[in-house]
């Protein structure tokens, strides 16, 4: 049997295809299909079915262009209620590939209509090989339970703990575990960077499955839970109902710096794409810089929402077209265009061109010890509770949708994070907001560590917004 893992980071999603006697199976695609084509062809497989371990909720699934192009069959847990063509499949549902067979375990938890998927390949025995446990099982955690509309997070973790115990941990521990996503996506919270892993290893070493009581799981998975973005809900509604293939996007179009300058005046939102250091160099006033070096997709559609239409800028063609198809996989899919020729044609046109001070964590502890600075800290809750700098205040940057954080407009502010990307991104939006005097700290929080300047764990009353 071939067995291809296809891992995607910046959506820390993981994709897979199966083949056997020139059939193949995919399972869980991303929103663009050329790769799984071109190793089919490369192989010389041909898909032919197509797996959903549940409706995904951080990203918009290629399933039905897929299906379009391959004339595969697609298959869904029976409580998806998927609007396309697509065959229902419960407990035991079998099917056969070559030599190869998927077997369905229903494992309602994450979601009600969660399946994991045994697959053996008879070749080699006639015994399970691997699982692929969608968002289920992950390697060090488990599958979130507040994805539903219909059940709360207590009723979804009570199926989840009876679905890992009653299904996933009868499966021998030498039986591979490939889940749906890794390190750095918010469908769980305590992943490890692993790309696959055993029953074995996570039955001794993932916390989840170290809980014994069914009471005490339940807590533990309710309790600090990441902040759900809103756009969760939208792509699982988009992936119930299948999304258009990307060649049916209508194209960009090209916009004059005199166009946009009335248009940013009108309210229009501006998505500068570079760096974070071409950003702060010299920008479009009143752009956000939401950089294609990160998890740009997933913060675009946090903090600016699936609706928002923006004006792309960037430096080239090949960045123009990398952003379009990332925004499309989390379904931002209708643009408003993009700056034709840059922040250079901006600059040759006239315009006033706004920058953003950064300065090191040495120069920031230096002027926070002289006073009259503030300190903003936009980590998430678990990496501020680790530790953070004494008197920061902290706004995450995914309230940033909500609204900006109640600051002091007249003091100067300094926004860090983790490593300088989101605090980038936050800086922008300040600025964007009305703030005159922000400086972002470069390499964040690591930084600061590395440096060895004092921190503390302290968890006094310090979120700064409405």
């Amino acid at each position: 049997m071939y067995f291809e893992q296809f891992y995607l980071g910046c959506l820390a999603h993981a994709s897979y295809l199966l083949a056997s006697d020139g059939e193949a199976v995919v399972v869980d695609p991303q929103r663009d299909v050329e790769l799984y084509l071109k190793a089919a062809t490369d192989h010389g497989v041909t898909i032919r079915h197509i797996f959903e371990t549940h409706l995904h909720a951080d990203f918009v699934s290629g399933h039905q262009e897929l299906a379009a192009r391959t004339g595969a069959t697609i298959y869904m847990g029976q409580q998806a209620g998927a609007q396309f063509p697509h065959v229902d499949v419960t407990d035991g549902f079998e099917l056969k590939f070559g030599q190869a067979s998927i077997r369905v375990l229903e494992t309602p938890g994450h979601t009600p209509e969660s399946i994991c998927l045994v697959v053996t390949d008879s070749e080699k025995s006639s015994s399970p090989w691997a699982i692929l446990t969608g968002d289920t099982l992950f390697i060090g955690d488990v599958g979130r339970p507040d994805l539903s509309p219909r059940h709360t997070p207590a009723q979804l973790a009570g199926l989840l703990y009876d679905s890992l115990h009653g299904k996933l941990l009868k499966l021998a521990d030498n039986v591979l575990v490939y889940p749906a996503h890794g390190a750095g996506s918010l469908c769980g919270k305590n992943m490890r960077a692993e790309k696959s892993s055993t029953i074995g290893t996570e039955r001794l070493t993932n916390y989840a499955l170290q809980i014994k009581s069914r009471e005490e799981f339940i807590a533990q998975l309710t309790s600090n839970l990441p902040a759900r973005p809103e756009y969760f809900s939208k792509d699982a509604e988009i992936n119930r109902t299948g999304a258009p293939a990307l060649s049916e996007l209508p194209a960009l179009r090209a916009i004059s710096a005199r166009e946009l300058k009335s248009m940013l005046d009108d309210g229009e939102i501006a998505l500068d794409v570079r760096s974070n250091d071409e950003f702060a160099a010299g920008n479009v006033p009143r752009s956000v810089n939401i950089a294609l070096s990160g998890q740009f997709a997933s913060w675009t559609a946090t903090v600016l929402g699936l609706t928002a239409r923006p004006v792309l800028i960037a430096t080239s063609d090949e960045q123009l077209e990398e952003a379009r198809v990332r925004l499309a996989r989390v379904g931002i899919e209708v643009l408003d265009g993009y700056l034709d020729g840059g922040v250079s044609a901006w600059k040759q046109a006239g315009l006033p061109v706004a920058t953003l001070s950064q300065m090191t964590v040495n120069e920031t502890y230096e002027r926070l010890q002289s006073g009259g600075w503030q300190i903003l800290d936009v980590r998430r809750a678990p990496e501020w509770e680790a530790g953070h700098i004494d008197n920061a205040l902290w706004w995450p940057l995914n309230n940033f949708k909500i609204a900006p954080p109640e600051l002091d407009r007249d003091a100067p502010v300094a926004v860090h994070c983790k490593s300088g990307y989101r605090s980038t991104i936050a800086s922008s939006l300040l600025q964007r907001a009305g703030f005159k005097n922000v400086v972002n700290v470069t390499g964040g929080f690591d930084a600061w560590q590395a440096a060895k300047l004092p921190l503390t764990t302290a968890k006094p009353s310090v979120l700064v917004g409405p």
